[in-house]
């Protein structure tokens, strides 16, 4: 008797203790997340991101890296040096083509979808000094494109194509991140600068309190000329101090991203938690309110990770 007991009481032990330490991520899981420059809206949400796996994946280890964004952000998941991406659009677009012009060499056959999330807005934003009021007005002006191959610059390219226009037309260009680009208009070195981000970004924010600016907006023609994966959007007045009015412009769609060789339980829990800790990712930046669930899988230019579909199927999205 007692040694089926102690036989009895060894197996109950060995099952508790398989309980306790099971879970879907190990426990020493690295998560490098991959955003853009500190003055974005794409580190505000990884920072919030990184929080929310930090404190609901059990022993996950954390990190948010500032990078030139999209383009950068793609190469990096390629080669494995990051987890999870936020990316535009169009960029992922090209990357999976491996469209070398865009700063691809060959096709990024290793990135997995997880989510698309919200909308970038092309902001084009200029002193009030410098008279720029239309997209024919910047002509030889000074304009900030963004960092070189960026997925900002990729914007600046297709607006400036579909307008008949090139980079030929400006008086200078400049290849800068967004908060250098706004220091430059402070100090009256540049003369407007083009920022694809979320609605509320902060260094136009920090720039229209600084200075009086025009808000340049996209004619539809030229909306049109673009078609997918832009679409016609509107700037609502009153998002930057001094704009009184809606402004026309165009969007394109953000994405997170992985890549193939991220298990699938934690690209699973990834995903689970980004829509179950909205709230928390408004905190870090109002563009999170844009995220919804019902359009997780629109346009989706990648094939899904496989633990991220299982979650939508959880969901009956798929």
């Amino acid at each position: 008797m007692k040694k089926i007991t102690a036989s009895l009481v060894a197996t109950v032990a060995v099952a508790a203790a398989a309980l306790t330490i099971s879970t879907p991520v190990r426990a020493d899981q690295f998560i490098n997340i991959l955003t853009g420059g500190t003055s974005g809206v794409y580190y505000p949400l990884g920072v919030g991101l990184s929080k929310i796996y930090a404190d609901n994946i059990a022993g996950a280890r954390t990190q948010v890296q500032s990078t030139k964004a999209s383009v950068e952000n793609l190469n990096l998941l390629q080669q494995g040096k990051g987890e999870l991406a936020l990316t535009l659009g169009d960029s992922l677009k090209l990357a999976w083509a491996g469209d070398e012009e865009a700063g691809f060499k060959a096709p990024l056959d290793k990135l997995r979808g997880i989510a698309a999330i919200y909308p970038n807005y092309i902001q084009i934003v200029a002193s009030r000094d410098s008279g720029i009021t239309t997209l024919e007005g910047l002509k030889g002006k000074s304009l900030s494109v963004g960092a070189p191959k960026s997925g900002t610059e990729l914007n600046a390219r297709a607006i400036f194509a579909a307008a008949g226009m090139s980079y030929d037309d400006l008086g200078k260009t400049e290849y800068l991140p967004f908060a250098e680009s706004v220091e430059l208009i402070k100090n009256r070195q540049l003369d407007a600068t083009l920022q694809s981000a979320g609605l509320g970004v902060a260094s136009i924010k920090d720039l229209a309190t600084s200075v009086d600016i025009n808000m340049v907006s996209v004619p539809d023609e030229v909306v049109a000329k673009l078609g997918a994966p832009y679409v016609g959007a509107t700037i609502p007045a009153g998002t930057y101090n001094g704009q009184e009015t809606d402004v026309k412009t165009v969007a394109v769609v953000n994405f997170l991203v992985t890549h193939s060789d991220v298990s699938d339980d934690l690209a699973y829990e990834m995903t689970k938690l980004l829509f179950e800790n909205l709230g928390e990712l408004e905190a870090a930046h109002a563009a999170a309110k844009q995220i919804k669930l019902e359009n997780a899988l629109q346009g989706m230019p990648v094939p899904l990770h496989p633990g991220a579909e299982r979650y939508y199927r959880e969901k009956g999205l798929m």
